[in-house]
């Protein structure tokens, strides 16, 4: 029988997991809405500056951090749905696992075509 850590209320499972992938994908999230406001405000002051930080975006760093960004996106949206099935679902808590499984499998689904085809156009021109 395994002995249970000390000193620690986090076992490793999944749902353990998919909390910190939450929080994290949600501080991301927010960080770039707030950087994608202030830069789209500078339309109403200067649009050349504008245009300037617009075409700063234009090379495959920032093409990949978009990759970043939508996996993100995927994985904070599908966990917020298995987070509330959890919550309200009388079944939720038992069945944590699987759904998780689940929100792995959509986000690969959905992701993977996203990679291939953005990273055609960000390499490939």
């Amino acid at each position: 029988m395994p002995s249970k850590p000390v000193g620690t209320l986090y076992r490793g499972h999944e749902g353990m997991w998919s909390w910190v992938a939450h929080r994290i994908t949600g501080v991301g999230i927010f960080f770039f809405l707030l950087v994608h406001v202030l830069d789209t405000a500078l339309v109403r002051v200067s649009p050349e500056a504008y245009n300037e930080v617009i075409g700063t975006y234009k090379n495959p760093i920032v093409g990949l951090m978009e990759v970043g960004l939508v996996g993100a996106i995927l994985f904070h949206a599908f966990n917020g749905i298995r987070l509330i099935l959890v919550d309200f679902w009388a079944k939720g808590p038992r069945n944590q696992r699987k759904l998780m499984i689940g929100v792995g499998v959509i986000w690969v689904v959905l992701f993977v075509p996203f990679v291939i085809r953005h990273l055609s156009h960000v390499f490939g021109g």
